[in-house]
């Protein structure tokens, strides 16, 4: 493992997954980038709302209907998690009833080639064996 993978001074427990080789002298603790990037994007629907959000801000209804699998209260919790992450900007209108927009924040922007990759990656797999993609995840423009 590259010394540049080790990131022991940040103290940030969410990162702190261990290798299965365990800690090394020279990084005491593990911190692998891929795994850190699956804990992100990696929630029920966190890629699929990331998706979304890609092409804009939506309302809290919006997103009802982008992610159908999702209850309301998954729907929340996993925009919860990604607003705690930094990815998502959760804006709230003070007026009756209430009114919630979700965007992006700039780190959350920074997502998006990665979504891509993965989406340009999936569906070279499924035709590989044979599928067509077929889900709420649209080609981007």
């Amino acid at each position: 493992m590259s010394k540049n993978c080790c990131r022991a001074e940040t103290g940030d427990a969410s990162l702190s997954a261990r290798s299965p080789l365990g800690p090394t002298p020279s990084c005491p603790e593990q911190h692998c980038p891929v795994e850190a990037t699956l804990g992100l994007v990696g929630g029920k629907y966190k890629a699929l709302i990331l998706w979304k959000l890609m092409s804009g801000t939506l309302r809290f209804s919006e997103l009802r209907r982008a992610v159908p699998g999702a209850t309301p209260k998954m729907l929340t919790q996993q925009l919860r998690e990604l607003e705690n992450d930094g990815l998502v900007h959760r804006e709230v209108f003070p007026v009756i009833p209430p009114h919630v927009e979700y965007s992006l924040t700039p780190f959350g922007q920074t997502i998006r080639p990665v979504l891509e990759s993965m989406y340009a990656w999936g569906t070279g797999y499924l035709e590989h064996r044979g599928l067509k993609a077929c889900c709420s995840m649209e080609p981007l423009p």
